[in-house]
């Protein structure tokens, strides 16, 4: 259950799960229960590619497809838009699925213990409490915290001189960093357009000689993505100045208080930024009121793009620098967009993290104490 030789038993981690979920239930945290089998189609449009490559997928004759739990999140908020009062905080434990491709040593099947608060009036309180949470259990392990906040490149996106379709197409991709700077090199101009796409959009009809339809679309839905390259490629590029700034943005990797003064000072040049600079310094003040030392905590801009896609705002992990090759103990942030797309447009406030009591059992056990 563990990604260290000599994991603990399997009783072991049940313990260690049903004692973490103790601790969350005392803060107010409602017990629930989501299946193992879930539908596949939402998990598959909702989480990352990380995980959609990852997923055990299974076909139902009468359910469609279904997948193997790989993870809570979206269940509990499934389940809390559907019928759930507000506010509400949940906590549940129990296994997730994870196909392993690359390392046969990494567990395909472990626990996660977890904790959501949904409806809170006060965002940046309820960002505090759930991270204030996750630190003081996890404090004796002597873990490596980490923060980061989406929501400021995803404001900086939205602030940009270009066209909706590209901004669209930079959203879709904040989680794949190596497409998004691609994206950006080519929208700026930095970058050319292929030699093969200059082609086929530069023909009189580029499906003259395409020959017959053996794909998935339709000769409708082909001519609809000419004609929208087309008119990217005529748009005008995002202005150097812009682009600067975007990368100085993303390049903040401080202790807090020196990321905000960095974030502020971008701020003044990308005014889209402010909103959520202003944010950012109130969960800072919210953290410090629960006793988080701030001033030494890390921060980073692009902290989080390699987790699962429906965060969109504040991102946190916490890591154990005697194990770099482990993955996070525990995870978090916040999903308002998440609950939008789960709730038919209702939106709420939302945001939650899960630890992995299978790793915090090996390193509670080496420590020699308890956690």
């Amino acid at each position: 259950m563990s990604d260290l030789a000599g994991s603990p038993s399997r009783a072991a981690v049940r313990a260690e799960a049903k004692r973490l979920r103790a601790v969350f239930e005392a803060a107010g945290g409602e017990v629930v229960e989501t299946t193992i089998l879930q539908p596949a189609e939402v998990l598959l449009d909702l989480y990352g590619e990380d995980i959609r490559a990852r997923a055990y997928v299974t076909s139902d004759p009468l359910k469609g497809e279904q997948m193997l739990r790989p993870d809570f999140t979206v269940p509990v908020v499934q389940m809390h838009m559907d019928s759930g009062a507000e506010p509400a905080r949940y906590t549940y434990s129990g296994e997730v699925f994870r196909r392993q491709e690359d390392d046969p040593r990494r567990a395909s099947e472990y626990f996660q213990v977890g904790y959501e608060v949904m409806g809170a009036a006060a965002p940046a309180e309820a960002d505090a409490e759930v991270f204030a949470l996750m630190q003081d259990i996890l404090a004796p392990l002597g873990l490596t915290p980490a923060t980061g906040d989406i929501g400021i490149l995803m404001a900086a996106i939205d602030g940009l001189g270009t066209t909706d379709a590209r901004k669209a197409a930079l959203r879709r991709h904040v989680w794949r960093p190596r497409r998004f700077r691609a994206l950006i090199d080519r929208f700026s101009g930095r970058a050319p357009v292929p030699a093969s796409r200059a082609a086929l959009l530069g023909a009189a009809d580029p499906m003259a000689e395409a020959g017959p339809l053996i794909g998935l679309r339709s000769a409708s839905e082909i001519a609809a993505r000419i004609d929208a390259l087309r008119a990217d490629a005529v748009a005008a590029p995002i202005a150097e100045g812009e682009v600067d700034l975007l990368s100085a943005m993303l390049a903040v990797r401080e202790t807090c208080p020196n990321a905000l003064e960095q974030l502020r000072d971008i701020a003044v040049d990308m005014p889209a930024l402010r909103g959520a600079v202003a944010a950012l310094a109130a969960r800072l003040d919210a953290m410090d009121a629960r006793g988080v030392d701030v001033a030494a905590l890390p921060f980073e801009t692009s902290y989080g793009r390699a987790q699962m896609e429906y965060y969109d705002g504040f991102v946190f992990g916490f890591t154990s620098d005697a194990h770099p090759d482990l993955p996070p103990i525990a995870t978090g942030g916040r999903y308002d967009a998440l609950t939008r797309r789960l709730g038919a447009g209702r939106e709420i406030p939302a945001v939650g993290g899960v630890i992995r009591p299978g790793l915090v059992a090996r390193l509670t056990a080496e420590a020699g104490g308890a956690a």
